[in-house]
C-alpha cells in the first residue's frame, strides 16, 4: 500500500477541454508513483484524448463533447485515494558522463556554492541513483528525482542561449541532461555522448519514467587532483 500523502490534490479545469490535478511541492517518488499509476488507470478510457504526467501533477485532455467532462474532477480524487503501485519497469541506466574543464564549465561554481572539492562534487553526484520523475521540456529531457541536498545549487542568473546537447547540469535541487542544443540555466557540470532522444527509434526516448539513472565519470582532468 502507497504511504498517506499529507495533503489532498487541488483540481482545476484548463480551458473546457483538460484538467490538471496537482499536489503541492516537495516533489516525492511515492507522489510521482501515484501519478504514474494514476496515467495508467486513466489509460483508454472513453473520450480521453491524452495524458500528461508531470512533476506532481497530471493534466487529461478530453475530446470535444466528452462524456467524462463533468464527472471527471471526482473520479480523479476518488482514484487518488486509491492509488496503488504503478506497473512501471525500472531499468538500471549508467550515463557516462565527461565532467569539468571545456565538458562542463560550472563545475568551479557548484563546487565553491556547495563549499566542496572538484572531487567531491563528482564523486558526489556519481553517488546517487536517479530516478526518472517525468519528461518534459524538450524531447527525451527527463527530470531526475535524488540529486543530493548537498549539490543544490541556484540557477545561472544569467541563462545562456544556446546549451550544447548532452550537457549534464544541475539546476536547484535536480539535475539533468539536455537532449538538444537549447537555451538554458543550469549549471553545466559535464558532458554525455549519450543520445537521448531519436525520432527514428522506438521509443524514441532513451530513458523513460521509471528509469533508475546512475552517472559514471570517465576521462578524469589534472585539475581533479
Amino acid at each position: 500500500m502507497p504511504t498517506a500523502l499529507p495533503s489532498s490534490p487541488s483540481i482545476h479545469w484548463l480551458g473546457s477541454q483538460a484538467l490538471t490535478l496537482e499536489m503541492p511541492p516537495p516533489a516525492t517518488l511515492d507522489c510521482q508513483r501515484r501519478i504514474w499509476w494514476l496515467a495508467q488507470q486513466l489509460q483508454g478510457g472513453d473520450g480521453i484524448r491524452e495524458i500528461v504526467p508531470g512533476m506532481n501533477n497530471l493534466t487529461v485532455e478530453l475530446h470535444a463533447d466528452s462524456p467524462l467532462a463533468a464527472a471527471l474532477p471526482a473520479r480523479l480524487r476518488k482514484l487518488w485515494q486509491q492509488a496503488g503501485q504503478a506497473d512501471i519497469p525500472q531499468r538500471q541506466v549508467e550515463i557516462p558522463v565527461c565532467y569539468g574543464g571545456r565538458h562542463g564549465p560550472d563545475l568551479d561554481e557548484v563546487a565553491r556554492h556547495c563549499g566542496l572539492s572538484l572531487r567531491q562534487v563528482v564523486d558526489m553526484h556519481c553517488a546517487s541513483d536517479y530516478t526518472v520523475f517525468f519528461l518534459g521540456f524538450q524531447p527525451g529531457f527527463a527530470y531526475l528525482g535524488g540529486l543530493a541536498s548537498r549539490l543544490a545549487t541556484p540557477r545561472r542568473a544569467a541563462p545562456r542561449t544556446k546549451v550544447p546537447a548532452g550537457s549534464v547540469a544541475i539546476g536547484g535541487s535536480q539535475t539533468g541532461i539536455y537532449p538538444a542544443a537549447s537555451p538554458g540555466g543550469w549549471q553545466i557540470i559535464g558532458h554525455s555522448d549519450v543520445v537521448l532522444f531519436d525520432p527514428n527509434r522506438q521509443p524514441p526516448c532513451s530513458l523513460q519514467p521509471g528509469d533508475i539513472v546512475r552517472f559514471v565519470a570517465i576521462e578524469e582532468p589534472a585539475c581533479w587532483k
